[in-house]
């Protein structure tokens, strides 16, 4: 595999379910089995949760993505803007305490 294809593969959020599907890492290593595994069985579960709801999930989604690219003062403007609650102190203190 080229350095350029496997560029492509490894960006968005679907590289990582389509390299466990393959069950072949991003460099080339297989998965070991027991990982793929644990990693099925507990998407299972998730996948047979209740959901809160869609914005609730999105909101979710949104902090825990957007804790990794925008500063906390940002992303709280930015969830405010969009309607959605601000930034919770526990949020604050689990994705922006270690900065």
């Amino acid at each position: 595999m080229s350095a350029e294809t496997n560029q492509a593969t490894t960006k968005g959020a679907d590289a990582i379910d389509e390299a466990i599907a393959r069950g072949i890492d991003f460099d080339g290593t297989p998965i070991p089995q027991a990982k793929l595994d644990l990693y099925s069985n507990v998407m299972a579960l998730e996948a047979n949760r209740q959901r809160s709801g869609v914005s609730n999930t999105m909101r979710s989604r949104i902090v825990r993505i957007g804790a990794k690219h925008i500063p906390q003062a940002e992303l709280d403007q930015m969830l405010a803007n969009a309607g959605f609650a601000t930034l919770k102190e526990k949020e604050i203190a689990f994705f922006y305490g270690g900065k």
